[in-house]
């Protein structure tokens, strides 16, 4: 492989349609030093107008980069397979010591990163390291969140073809290391704070620089070494106040603390465009009983979020929700709850675990796995015997099972949604 140096170290960019991914691409390319970079752009139609503007910019030459076009699909499903064997490709070559990814606007980038993690190597195998995931980079459009999201106004219209946008959008803020806020100079600095607060609460870990015409450091999106899988799986704000209703749950003595084996929150989040809120639409549980608690999380967050109304809160119960109830609820949901995530379980599927999430109009349950309750005595035993916290706050009537549910949103009634959520609970 030539002279280059294994492993090829790859920069991911997501972001919604016209948020200006390209003209980002662009400036990178057009002041970087050193690198010889290969650049993979991925559209869904049959002509990759992204790579065409890349190629016009002049910013491609023959002798240091080589761009990519992968059309007909996405990389984060249709042609994750095709992504993986040209990053192969371009990294045997021995020709490159860089990757940038375009992904098209409509892809997640979570399971984009899971394709890529397969090249990360495994030792345990011997499978060698091609490249390392540095840096994924979101490019968020100020004015777009400031005026059809971040300022409270519906960022869904009528449009069926635009039921997806804002679950996009909170899908590409939680799962990235950078956010790069462009067309900053399109909006007020009051839409400024408002737009940053609310991708603060959905995203506090993520590096957020502000730009205008993609103009930022080569450095923030080159060779960063700041993505980390698991830190990144863990970031996203409903993640975060989720964990610290977990260390707070001492102030409840009915409260739950849960390691199930089955609840894995890196699981592929792409399949959620799939399905809308049908009558399944809540999926793997986690539950507390009526004396459960509701937690409403300020203390961590800045004065804007406050100033806005932008808030969260815990939902946490023990005893079941009932299946058709909590449908009716999905159908009225509450237009300022922006993102829900969490666990929960159904009186008539007693021993499974359903996660539930909702990102914008989309909302689903998807069974995950078993209750450790729904196991044989002596699996129970052996299990809580391993995780000893686990075993202190076991219910002697439930075990394990809980609904578990983070809030995310902005002038949320925040009784009104715990009440009838409680009317969805089982008699």
């Amino acid at each position: 492989m030539a002279n280059i140096k294994l492993p090829v170290p790859v920069t991911l960019l997501t972001g919604y349609l016209g948020a200006g991914k390209t003209t980002l691409i662009n400036h990178v390319l057009g002041n970087q030093e050193g690198y010889k970079c290969a650049v993979i752009v991925n559209d869904i139609g049959e002509v990759n107008i992204d790579a065409e503007l890349i190629q016009k910019a002049g910013v491609v030459t023959q002798k240091d980069t080589n761009l990519v076009p992968l059309t007909n699909g996405c990389i984060c499903c249709t042609l994750s397979v095709d992504l993986i064997n040209q990053i192969t490709d371009l990294v045997k070559s021995g020709k490159f010591d860089y990757i940038l990814i375009e992904a098209s606007g409509i892809c997640e980038p979570l399971p984009i990163a899971q394709s890529i993690s397969v090249l990360e190597g495994d030792k345990e195998n011997n499978i060698p390291e091609l490249v390392r995931l540095d840096n994924i980079v979101t490019v968020v459009d100020a004015l777009r969140m400031a005026t059809e999201f971040g300022c409270g106004d519906d960022l869904l219209k009528e449009d069926v073809d635009e039921e997806d946008v804002e679950s996009l959008l909170i899908q590409q803020i939680e799962f990235c290391s950078t956010i790069i806020l462009n067309k900053v100079d399109k909006v007020t600095e009051e839409q400024l704070k408002r737009v940053k607060a609310m991708i603060k609460t959905l995203q506090p870990k993520a590096r957020i620089i502000e730009s205008q015409f993609g103009k930022v450091e080569v450095k923030d999106i080159l060779d960063t070494k700041c993505f980390n899988f698991e830190e990144t799986a863990a970031s996203a704000g409903w993640a975060q106040i989720y964990d610290k209703d977990e260390d707070d749950e001492d102030t409840d003595r009915h409260g739950h603390h849960h390691h199930h084996h089955h609840h894995d929150e890196d699981h592929d989040e792409h399949e959620h465009h799939d399905h809308d809120n049908d009558e399944d639409g809540l999926d793997h549980s986690h539950c507390d009983h009526e004396h459960g608690h509701c937690c409403h999380h300020d203390h961590d967050h800045e004065d804007g979020e406050e100033e806005y109304g932008i808030g969260s809160f815990v939902y946490h119960r023990i005893r079941p929700f009932n299946q058709d109830k909590l449908q009716q609820f999905v159908e009225n949901w509450p237009k300022s709850v922006v993102r829900a995530k969490g666990v929960l379980w159904f009186d008539d599927k007693r021993e499974d675990v359903y996660v539930f999430e909702q990102a914008g109009v989309q909302i689903t349950a998807t069974e995950q796995g078993k209750w450790l309750a729904a196991f044989p005595k002596k699996q129970q035993k052996l299990y809580l015997a391993e995780y000893p916290d686990m075993a202190e706050k076991w219910d002697e009537k439930y075990g394990d099972r809980e609904i578990k549910l983070v809030f995310i949103g902005q002038h949320m009634d925040r009784h009104a949604i715990v009440d009838a959520l409680d009317e969805c609970l089982s008699d």
